[in-house]
């Protein structure tokens, strides 16, 4: 879909965080209009035809029918806050919620080089888009000041999964992909 372009590839005109996406951060897709054969959806399709709208919250038919069941299930990046992130985008405004992207994906980078022993990377990628920022700040400021970086990698993943699991929890978020089974695909 090389003729989709958008100006902000960091956040999709359906809500999702591309700047906080595995597949984007790994350079394997160049976020939501990149320009670049991006997967094609409906969504898309639908702001090439009207031309009108850079998000989906600024159409009047927002939101319309195909964002019913749009995230029941999650890709490479999960689809739980997407309508949530949308319309704090809307509310704050692009620039701002650039800017949160920008700080979460600073953490995600602390997190992913210092505390991922090889096998929380999605983990990880959950926690950022998940949790609210001030969570987030609060968690890693903990971490500095208990100074856990000195700690066996290991150790220092498990400590820090802990404290991100114990907020989730509290905030009654799931740190978990929801994959579509092979059965509901067919």
């Amino acid at each position: 879909m090389k003729k989709f372009v958008r100006k902000n590839t960091l956040f999709s005109l359906c809500g999702l965080n591309c700047y906080l996406c595995p597949m984007y951060n790994d350079k394997y897709c160049p976020g939501c209009g990149g320009g670049k054969g991006n997967q094609l959806c409906s969504i898309a399709k639908c702001s090439m035809e009207t031309k009108l709208y850079e998000y989906c919250y600024e159409c009047k038919s927002f939101p319309c029918k195909k964002y019913e069941g749009i995230d029941e299930y999650d890709s490479f990046i999960t689809h739980k806050n997407r309508y949530k992130d949308i319309e704090l985008a809307k509310k704050i405004g692009i620039e701002k919620y650039n800017d949160v992207l920008k700080e979460k994906r600073k953490y995600l980078k602390i997190l992913l080089e210092n505390f991922n022993n090889g096998r929380k990377k999605t983990f990880f990628y959950l926690v950022i888009n998940l949790l609210e920022l001030k969570d987030i700040e609060n968690i890693m400021s903990q971490l500095k000041r208990k100074d856990v970086i000195k700690i066996d990698l290991n150790e220092r993943s498990e400590i820090t999964i802990k404290m991100f699991q114990e907020v989730a929890v509290q905030k009654n978020i799931e740190l978990k992909l929801r994959r579509k089974s092979k059965q509901l695909k067919k």
